[in-house]
């Protein structure tokens, strides 16, 4: 590997877990951030010059650590910051022991509305480019660096404090570090952009935090779904992709190469959280993956059950995205043709405009039902940021089967 394709792969490994190290010295992210990218640029120089090191994230933190107290020292404020560099909580230890969970939970301030907590932690907590979480949000790139603009500027006119929130404080921002959380996986499950379908960096990363969430707060149902969610669907992930990069439908993977002992802990955890009253949005999803992963064969797959968690969900949470997969569930219980309405009535509803799936899920329809689909398959593949599931796209308008009736093909 070449010296700048190490710093390529650390910057994806490595990125959020060093911001995060360097906002405890510097307690502002503009400073923090810009440290960081001189820790990388000092890099390409010095280990060009003596060698990749051993432990690649240990160089970068310490490198960006001394930035960072350089330019404290450089503003003759260091005296006045010592008392942060110190963790709340004594010899107890920190509240959250970990450093990117711990800037998660920073980041979800709840003077920042809910949206701005989770694109600035996507951001800066976790090393989420800022086309990628525009993507996210179904929002152009311009409308998406001014929305982190304005929350940054918000939490300096605010003042708002870069400090560990109390054990009382965490289940205000609950909800927002699960959806930074899930948002993450499903960035690195689906990459929105570039060659490859998967970013095993972003999802790995995305179920460690998931794990040290739940951790910290074994009794939320919400975090036992969270992480129910990323383990059904993490454990397909080597049977996505064929070996000649061709994307594959669940339908065609193999299901004797899925991760059985994950499937098992997420489908416990799944139960747990069903438990006790009305079940949130993660824990909702996590019984769909779930039912999707323990199907034997696609054919046993339980739509009916399906479409009843789709329809608990919609209550829940009224996203149209989780109306266009109810719609995959719907053509299988009640046919393509009520599906397509709820697809055409989400068009006109224009709130999923320039989201791919939208046109690749009435294009199946379509092509179900024995009608041309190819002016949609046109739209979804000029709407596709990842070449492979632009490839897939372009199959099944050039005469591939049909594929499998899903929100996502894989």
């Amino acid at each position: 590997m070449t010296i700048a394709g190490a710093v390529a792969d650390a910057h994806r490994r490595e990125w959020a877990a060093v911001l995060a190290a360097t906002v405890r010295v510097t307690r502002d992210l503009d400073l923090a951030e810009e440290c960081v990218q001189d820790a990388y640029a000092a890099a390409l120089r010095e280990w060009a010059r003596d060698g990749v090191p051993a432990r690649p994230g240990a160089w970068l933190t310490t490198a960006a650590r001394h930035n960072a107290l350089d330019a404290l020292r450089r503003a003759r404020t260091l005296r006045s910051k010592l008392h942060l560099l110190v963790e709340p909580g004594g010899e107890a230890g920190p509240v959250v022991p970990d450093d990117p969970l711990r800037l998660v939970f920073l980041c979800c301030h709840p003077a920042l509305a809910v949206e701005a907590q989770v694109a600035l932690t996507l951001r800066f907590g976790c090393g989420v480019a800022t086309p990628d979480v525009a993507r996210a949000f179904l929002v152009s790139e311009p409308t998406m660096a001014a929305r982190l603009t304005r929350a940054k500027k918000k939490i300096v006119a605010a003042r708002i404090p870069f400090r560990m929130p109390s054990p009382a404080e965490l289940p205000d921002r609950l909800d927002a570090a699960l959806s930074v959380i899930h948002l993450l996986f499903t960035t690195g499950h689906t990459a929105p952009a570039g060659p490859s379908l998967v970013r095993d960096d972003l999802a790995g990363h995305a179920l460690r935090l998931a794990r040290l969430l739940h951790a910290l707060m074994p009794d939320e149902r919400e975090a036992r779904g969270l992480l129910a969610l990323l383990l059904a669907n993490h454990a397909r992930r080597d049977t996505r992709i064929a070996k000649d990069g061709r994307l594959l439908r669940l339908s065609e993977q193999d299901r004797s190469a899925w991760d059985r002992a994950a499937i098992a802990e997420a489908d416990a955890l799944v139960v747990s959280a069903l438990r006790g009253g009305g079940p949130g949005r993660f824990a909702l999803q996590a019984a769909i993956a779930t039912l999707h992963a323990m199907a034997p064969a696609y054919a046993d797959t339980d739509w009916p059950q399906i479409l009843e968690l789709y329809d608990a969900l919609l209550v829940v949470w009224p996203s149209p995205v989780v109306a266009l997969n109810r719609a995959v569930a719907v053509a299988e219980v009640h046919g393509p043709a009520a599906a397509l309405a709820v697809v055409e009535a989400l068009e006109q509803e224009g709130r999923l405009a320039g989201y791919h799936y939208l046109p690749a899920v009435r294009a199946d329809l379509l092509r179900r039902l024995g009608r041309a689909p190819d002016a949609a398959y046109r739209d979804a593949i000029a709407l596709a940021g990842n070449d492979a599931e632009r490839a897939y796209l372009r199959q099944q308008l050039t005469g591939g089967s049909r594929p499998t009736p899903s929100g996502h093909p894989c």
